[in-house]
């Protein structure tokens, strides 16, 4: 699964958030270490999503762009 992040350079380094699930955010002294901690950020974001959806009845569906 692909999501679009926003990746931030500031003086203290990296900061590197999602806009396609709110609230999901990470930083990183490295890009490279920003983006594993947002990597690791989304995992758990999804996570925390799943348990909360409990016993809905989840769908897909496509959306052309």
């Amino acid at each position: 699964m692909k999501y679009k992040i926003a990746l931030i350079r500031s003086v203290e380094g990296y900061a590197a958030s999602v806009p396609g699930l709110p609230g999901c955010w990470s930083q990183g002294a490295t890009e490279d270490e920003a983006l594993a901690n947002i990597r690791d950020a989304i995992r758990e974001y999804l996570e925390v999503v799943e348990e909360q959806l409990g016993d809905a009845d989840i769908r897909e569906i496509d959306v052309a762009v």
